[in-house]
């Protein structure tokens, strides 16, 4: 509290909701999910799993993971060491599959090692989208119920209409309002994310 009793907004850290139920299956990802849930007609006990930021790689791979008793290396081709990559590859088997996460594709990695290069490049790959409209919904909801947020039909769709068509937007646009809201004592409204989106996104409304 400050001294004149007001409540000061604390930037929380929030964990992401992983579980079966939070996983939204829309046209952005219906292929990805079908090759995934059958790992043993793979031509390979391996696979990479490719798509943007926030497109769900990282929640997919953790339901592949449980289900399939998986070993999954998230943001591959993100300072991962490519000897451990290298290992994992030839470690794979059918009994314990091997799942790849990455934003890019292999050729764009950069890892410098000719052998995981070759082998990369024979891996299956399946691609995520980005969101459509009924997945930026879900991804939505997601992300206020993470907070404990409950905001009127209204407010969702005023927001969805008008932010970037990301899901590093949606989060960002949820973990601001959450802060403003807190900060000014103010219910989510349509008025209070109108103010929001004009102030921090630059957004003309």
């Amino acid at each position: 509290m400050t001294p004149d009793g007001e409540q000061i907004a604390l930037p929380l850290a929030y964990a992401p909701r992983l579980g079966e139920a939070d996983f939204f299956i829309s046209d952005a990802n219906r292929e990805a999910v079908a090759w995934l849930a059958e790992p043993r007609r793979w031509p390979m006990p391996r696979t990479l799993l490719v798509g943007p930021e926030g497109s769900g790689k990282t929640h997919l791979a953790a339901l592949f993971a449980a289900r399939h008793a998986a070993t999954v290396v998230d943001d591959a081709d993100i300072g991962t060491d490519p000897e451990m990559l290298f290992h994992a590859w030839n470690a794979a088997t059918p009994a314990r599959p091997l799942l790849l996460t990455a934003r890019a594709v292999p050729r764009d990695w950069g890892h410098g090692l000719p052998d995981l290069a070759s082998r990369l490049g024979a891996t299956p790959l399946v691609r995520l989208g980005q969101p459509d409209d009924a997945l930026l919904a879900a991804l939505l909801d997601n992300n206020l119920a993470a907070r404990g947020l409950r905001v009127p039909p209204e407010v969702s769709a005023y927001i969805l209409t008008r932010l970037e068509r990301s899901a590093a937007a949606v989060r960002a646009a949820v973990a601001a309002l959450d802060v403003l809201s807190l900060a000014e004592r103010r219910a989510i409204t349509v008025p209070l994310a109108r103010e929001l989106l004009e102030a921090q996104f630059s957004l003309e409304l």
